[in-house]
């Protein structure tokens, strides 16, 4: 059973373009039915989340908080060792998470997730190695298509339509 799921960012929970605005302001957009998914998870479900991305910003602070998000780790370049230490913390192992990322400095920690994922357009090596390869890109839907799996795997795909009927 999947207690911790883990987030990328660029690319996962957003297209992984990069806007910025004649003032600088950096702009980024996140699907609102990966929201929704990753709000029942946490707020519903009462289960884990984290968000580790190798940027900094701090929309993806406001998002995190608005998802009930508690672990928020932004700047990393290891995500391996960040997710390492939020295990050890929790008192989780790897085979109860999921994590979801579409590149390169994603590899580790996907290879050592007891289930991963990446977006349709992550890179070819990322999919290469993950589980699942989701059919929605990142930041249209990929997450959402994360979590409908976990929630069926898991068993709780009935308690997470009951929430609207």
């Amino acid at each position: 059973m999947i207690e911790l799921i883990v987030l990328d960012v660029d690319g996962t929970l957003t297209d992984g373009k990069i806007t910025y605005t004649n003032n600088g302001d950096e702009v980024k957009s996140f699907d609102v039915s990966d929201g929704l998914a990753i709000a029942v998870w946490t707020k519903k479900f009462g289960k884990k989340a984290a968000i580790i991305t190798g940027r900094k910003s701090s929309l993806v602070e406001k998002r995190a908080n608005e998802l009930g998000i508690k672990h928020l780790y932004q700047g990393v370049d290891n995500k391996d060792e960040v997710l390492e230490n939020i295990l050890k913390k929790e008192d989780i192992s790897w085979h109860q998470v999921a994590a979801i990322g579409d590149d390169l400095n994603d590899y580790k920690m996907l290879k050592k997730a007891g289930l991963s994922f990446t977006p349709q357009n992550g890179s070819k090596y990322i999919k290469d190695i993950v589980n699942v390869v989701c059919k929605n890109s990142g930041g249209d839907g990929a997450v959402r298509e994360m979590m409908e799996y976990i929630f069926k795997e898991d068993g709780l795909e009935e308690e997470f339509l009951s929430l609207w009927q």
